[in-house]
């Protein structure tokens, strides 16, 4: 008897510890809907910028200029990250220089080829020579281009991911930029929905950081159902994006027809 309450007592344990080491999504839009559903004539929903990016460096070097801090505002074209680079300035001038003397030097053959003095294999040559290095100056161009990061688009920093003065390698991530005069407002709905929603329509939608509605209007519908939850996906716009944050959430009210 003793054995059997011993072994009971253990499955009980085991049982409760796999429950409580369920995994629990890390979607925001899917823990704003709880099971991802929605009842009546309500769904949950995230506010999500249509520009926003993770911008990371094309080369490998040190930071020297780093200009815009976390909330600070830029515009396109703004230099947002600035590397050393003087290196690669090096390189461009040496490589600018190899062009312009294999240009004198296929410009001198010339005048020799018309006046007999060598043959055209030397002219060739020549024009080999000052393509190679026209060629090996554009490789040092877009280096020194990429010494600079510039603003794709009008927004804020949200994350600074690096200091100035710091080294990176390529590829690293460097600030995390959003601009949020482009929200849409981003929906799972319950599947059985999908026949009565259309681009165009309109609904109201409560953010819960302002308790103000908003008019939106359906933009488009997701391409496929999740298979687990039955939701869709719903994207709509809003018209006045002027006081939200992306990742604002709320509450959409469909009209009773649904």
């Amino acid at each position: 008897m003793r054995r059997l309450c011993s072994w009971v007592a253990g499955l009980t344990f085991i049982t409760c510890g796999v429950q409580a080491q369920t995994p629990v999504s890390d979607d925001p839009l899917l823990e704003s809907n709880g099971s991802a559903s929605a009842s009546g004539n309500e769904a949950r929903g995230v506010l999500r910028a249509r520009d926003q990016a993770v911008l990371a460096s094309e080369l490998a070097g040190r930071i020297v200029e780093l200009p815009f801090s976390e909330g600070e505002s830029f515009k396109k074209g703004d230099t947002l990250a600035r590397f050393d680079c003087s290196a690669y300035q090096a390189q461009l001038n040496a490589a600018q220089a190899a062009s312009r003397g294999a240009g004198e030097e296929l410009a001198h053959n010339r005048q020799l080829a018309e006046l007999k003095s060598v043959g055209r294999f030397e002219v060739s040559r020549a024009e080999a020579r000052l393509s190679e290095a026209q060629a090996q100056s554009q490789v040092y161009q877009v280096q020194v281009k990429r010494c600079s990061v510039i603003a794709p688009f009008d927004g804020q920093v949200v994350a600074r991911k690096v200091q100035r003065y710091e080294s990176v390698a390529a590829g690293a991530p460097l600030l995390d930029v959003v601009d949020n005069r482009t929200l849409e407002i981003h929906l799972l709905v319950p599947s059985r929905w999908m026949g009565k929603l259309k681009p165009g329509q309109s609904f109201s939608f409560v953010p819960d950081e302002t308790g103000k509605p908003l008019q939106a209007t359906v933009k488009r519908l997701g391409a496929r159902i999740d298979e687990g939850s039955q939701t869709l996906l719903l994207v709509a716009s809003v018209p006045d994006a002027s006081g939200l944050l992306s990742g604002m959430s709320g509450t959409a009210r469909f009209s009773e027809s649904k």
